[in-house]
This record gives C-alpha cells, structure tokens and sequence, in this order.
C-alpha cells in the first residue's frame, strides 16, 4: 500500500505545482480582466487588443462603441479591451470629497 503511495507522489507534486504555477494564475488574470470589462463606462480611453486607441462613447451589453478620431467611430466587443488608459470618475460619485476655497486677506 505503501509503495503504490510512493509511486502515485511524484504525479500528484507535479499536479499541484502544474495548478499553482499555471491555472490558478490564468484564473485570477481572466478574474481581473472580467471586472475591468465590467467597470468600463463612457469616457474611458482604453486601448484593445488589436491595438485601437480610442475614447469610450457609447457602451452597450456586449459592445462598445469608440471613437478614434474627431468624427470616426467604430464598434468593437467589449472582450476586445485590453487596458483602459485613462479611467473617468463615475457620475454618481458620492465620495466626501470637497473642495476648500481659501480666502487670502
């Protein structure tokens, strides 16, 4: 009994090094970038996967609608984004943010 114990450890080490080293990453990358797709809004500049620069202008259930230049807009999926570049604040933002006027005498 033993013996087949010793003979099954060296698959079930290279087992667990295989998930710790390769799936659990993908999955926490695939995780990331889900929740970044989710959080995309209007206003976003954002960059995807085939290298498409532009700003977020309309968003849509599964698609995107960007626009590169002044005047040319494009649709892509939202899946396609791969790094969004500069982040809009929310419209709803109630964070107790407040701006102090200083008064100089």
């Amino acid at each position: 009994m033993e013996a087949a114990l010793l003979q099954f450890a060296p698959f079930i080490a290279i087992g667990l090094i295989f998930y710790f080293m390769i799936i659990r990453p993908q999955q926490q990358q695939r995780k990331r970038h889900q929740e970044m797709v989710d959080n995309l809004r209007r206003g976003d500049e954002v960059v995807t996967s085939s290298g498409l620069i532009g700003k977020i202008v309309r968003v849509q259930d599964q698609e995107l609608s960007l626009e590169l230049a002044e005047g040319v807009r494009v649709r892509v999926l939202k899946q396609t984004v791969a790094e969004v570049r500069n982040r809009t604040e929310p419209a709803n933002d109630t964070s107790d943010k407040t701006d102090k006027i200083v008064e100089k005498n």
